[in-house]
């Protein structure tokens, strides 16, 4: 009798301690069923759409939906549904929503229509935030499409469009930019020059045409390497949209956008145009010209590639050369990665001796770190 006691005790303190932990509740019946019930309750159903592999939806699955504030709100307001976009009724979903970034946040109506949506990681008050927009027919997405598509111009309103837009990677957003900009006489005011750089998204655009022409300006308040770092990753997206890739319209675009800089940017943009393709012959040749020709200070670049040559190059003398590299990286900056990639290439060339030395050191700064240095023990034989 007494342990059935303490037993039922304890079952009352682990349910009380749950209640209190809060968080949403999520429900998996079918999809049609909850459209109906959506339909009939006139509720809108919130749907995490999500990979298994993806790992900002676990953080949000960890960290958020916990929550209890999170969950008083979204469980009073909402259906609540998880989505794996890779798995059953997912797949279909994830092409009609045309989710394409996880996680993916969408607020659907009864009907199917999406109401909101948003992209990426959320903390807490964010999250509540999303729900509370959702909610509210005038900030809901579908809400500013239907304001914006009646006319409304109003350049506070074509700024929260935009926004909204963007973050919910719907490309209409670029239409709205126009808009906005299409109300102010200046684009170079502080607040549109911050404007036009974030939802600069594309190099076939009347925003990437002024940020161009006024480089000076733009760099003036973001600082000359975010600028060059972000028109130089729109000419690569340009080039790299077509289907066969034309090398020298790279050149081009980059000695018309910076030509002081523009042997650089082509070099660097040869070397990832091979990788990304397969071309390991020409990649290799193509990263010992950039770095003998470009030598470089970024810890990541000098890292990147030379863990890019332990994978994929064989060749002894061009492995020297990602040591080289490698050793360089480490000098900026001590990592594990950077003092791992050492070891790896030190180990693959044959030198056991300096990949253990290698080894241990980069275990002994994952170890300083709270890194998982699992994958590094193999270099220690």
């Amino acid at each position: 009798m007494r342990i059935a006691l303490v037993l039922a005790f304890q079952i009352l303190i682990a349910s009380a301690l749950m209640a209190q932990q809060g968080g949403m509740k999520f429900t998996e019946r079918a999809w049609k069923d909850l459209l109906a019930k959506a339909k009939t309750t006139d509720q809108i159903i919130f749907m995490d759409a999500y990979t298994t592999w993806c790992g900002p939806c676990k953080m949000m699955s960890k960290n958020v939906f916990t929550d209890k504030e999170v969950g008083d709100y979204y469980n009073a307001n909402f259906i609540n549904v998880k989505m794996d976009m890779e798995a059953g009724e997912g797949i279909e979903l994830a092409s009609k929503y045309e989710v394409r970034a996880y996680p993916t946040l969408l607020f659907i109506d009864g009907d199917g229509a999406i109401v909101h949506r948003a992209v990426g990681y959320h903390e807490a008050a964010a999250f509540i935030e999303l729900g509370k927009k959702a909610k509210d027919p005038s900030s809901r997405l579908s809400g500013m499409k239907a304001r914006f598509a009646s006319g409304d111009r109003n350049p506070e309103f074509l700024k929260t469009y935009t926004e909204s837009l963007y973050n919910a990677m719907d490309s209409d957003f670029g239409a709205a930019a126009d808009a906005y900009l299409a109300t102010q006489t200046d684009w170079n005011t502080p607040e549109n020059l911050k404007f036009i750089f974030q939802y600069t998204e594309s190099a076939d655009s009347k925003l990437f045409d002024h940020l161009l022409k006024n480089k000076a300006a733009f760099e003036q308040n973001f600082g000359k390497e975010m600028v060059m770092g972000k028109v130089e990753q729109l000419i690569a997206q340009k080039v790299l949209s077509n289907e066969k890739p034309d090398l020298k319209e790279a050149d081009a675009l980059y000695a018309k956008a910076y030509p002081e800089m523009a042997g650089k940017m082509s070099a660097r943009f040869r070397m990832n145009y091979y990788q990304m393709t397969g071309d390991v012959d020409n990649y290799a040749k193509s990263a010992v010209a950039y770095f003998d020709k470009y030598p470089s200070s970024d810890m990541m670049e000098l890292n990147n590639v030379a863990w890019a040559f332990y994978e994929s190059v064989t060749d002894k003398e061009l492995l020297k050369k990602a040591i080289a590299w490698s050793k360089a990286s480490i000098k900026l900056d001590a990592q594990y990665f950077n003092s791992d990639t050492l070891a790896a290439l030190y180990y693959k060339l044959g030198d056991k001796k300096k990949a253990k030395k290698a080894a241990l050191e980069a275990i002994e700064i994952a170890k300083k770190n709270g890194e998982d240095y699992s994958g590094t023990e193999q270099f220690l034989k």
